[in-house]
């Protein structure tokens, strides 16, 4: 199973994100699970790495972990949320069409 954990700033935007697990839904290398995770977070961390006003950092030590923290201007906020926008819905949606196989926790940090 992929472990989806998303924590969300009192704006409702994206802090940080740990992906960890194998999803076990086809073979090594040709698992449609695990290949929709990585790129969905591979691309938000990307994006937000090349996006002015955004701090991001991420790591993945090894196969089936990737980890990032985000940290944004005022003027990036609207640029971070639709990102924020982009990847929740994205895992939500890989959760719902395989929830034998990925988990998403959202957790919604209080002012």
């Amino acid at each position: 199973m992929v472990a989806v954990d998303v924590v969300l700033d009192p704006a409702g935007l994206i802090k940080s994100c740990k992906v960890s697990g194998h999803a076990g839904a086809g073979p090594r290398n040709g698992d449609v699970v695990c290949a929709a995770v990585s790129v969905l977070s591979r691309t938000a961390l990307r994006t937000l790495t090349k996006t002015d006003g955004v701090t991001a950092r991420g790591k993945a030590p090894q196969r089936g972990e990737l980890f990032m923290e985000i940290d944004y201007t005022e003027a990036s906020k609207d640029q971070v949320a639709g990102i924020t926008a982009f990847l929740l819905e994205g895992m939500l949606s890989v959760s719902e069409e395989f929830p034998e196989h990925c988990c998403v926790r959202i957790q919604r940090e209080r002012r």
